[in-house]
């Protein structure tokens, strides 16, 4: 049975959950129930800790500054459990753990304990100033680092807005930002490629012993194996051998291959002419 003591006129109660050799405060206050420990194990001492951490509460209420509601790093927690499972298998590991990494080293210590009712444009601006000027523990981010953060940032929010902690997501765009510029993914003329894969097989002509033949031999095949299926240096890095099969297509009766692309959306399919 929990041993329970009242204080203050009954507005707080100090009580000992059973098996635990220290004693817990708890009050009800602007539409919570709040708990903490006092990390005592003198009923006294807890009693005096409790006083204090009630009024500490009602000057934070007169402030203006009590968290009222669920907090980020709540929401943060419910959003990183749903994802891993959710997303399984659907999107790529390393895609996974950046956003857990941005939560962990950015976003939950700047909003951790902020209540995601609170947070607004206002906020996120302050973060973003925060990151770009402020932070000692970490250097000015690029933009597209920013964007990503910001785009975590939101995840979590939406998770929030589905357990019914805030009725939506506020607009967490950037004010006053400029255009992104544009940028066209350049690609080879055939006399580029043509100069290309022949600079890689004079390469291998020109290796000095094994084992940096074998070096440029995977290098040239690689330039080959990339032109021929058009697909990004990432995905040729994450690419497998149980992910390529070379097949027969009923099309065209040519052999090609069947590729397995696992990118950050998940797996794609590519179909390449073979080179051999």
């Amino acid at each position: 049975m929990t041993e329970k003591h009242k204080i203050l006129g009954g507005k707080v109660y100090v009580y000992m959950r059973p098996g635990s050799p220290v004693w817990q405060c708890s009050t009800y206050l602007e539409g919570k129930n709040r708990r903490v420990s006092t990390k005592e194990e003198s009923l006294t001492k807890a009693k005096d800790f409790a006083e204090d951490w009630f009024f500490r509460l009602r000057q934070q209420k007169a402030e203006g500054t009590l968290v009222t509601g669920e907090t980020f790093a709540q929401a943060a927690k419910r959003f990183t459990d749903e994802y891993d499972v959710m997303t399984e298998g659907e999107r790529n590991a390393k895609y996974v753990q950046d956003h857990h990494a941005r939560l962990r080293n950015h976003l939950i210590p700047f909003f951790g304990k902020m209540a995601v009712k609170d947070i607004n444009a206002g906020t996120v601006q302050d973060y973003r100033i925060f990151r770009l000027k402020n932070d000692p523990n970490f250097k000015p981010p690029s933009r597209s680092t920013m964007l990503h953060e910001i785009v975590t940032l939101r995840q979590v929010l939406k998770t929030a807005m589905r357990q019914g902690w805030i009725d939506h997501v506020p607009d967490i765009s950037a004010p006053f930002s400029s255009s992104n510029k544009v940028v066209h993914r350049a690609w080879f003329s055939p006399e580029e490629y043509r100069q290309l894969y022949q600079a890689t097989r004079a390469n291998i002509k020109s290796a000095e012993n094994p084992y940096h033949k074998r070096l440029a031999e995977q290098l040239h095949d690689k330039v080959l194996f990339m032109a021929n299926t058009g697909i990004r240096p990432d995905e040729a890095n994450w690419l497998e051998f149980r992910d390529v099969e070379i097949v027969e297509d009923g099309a065209t009766g040519e052999t090609i291959l069947e590729i397995e692309v696992r990118g950050k959306r998940g797996v794609g399919y590519v179909l390449g002419a073979t080179f051999f």
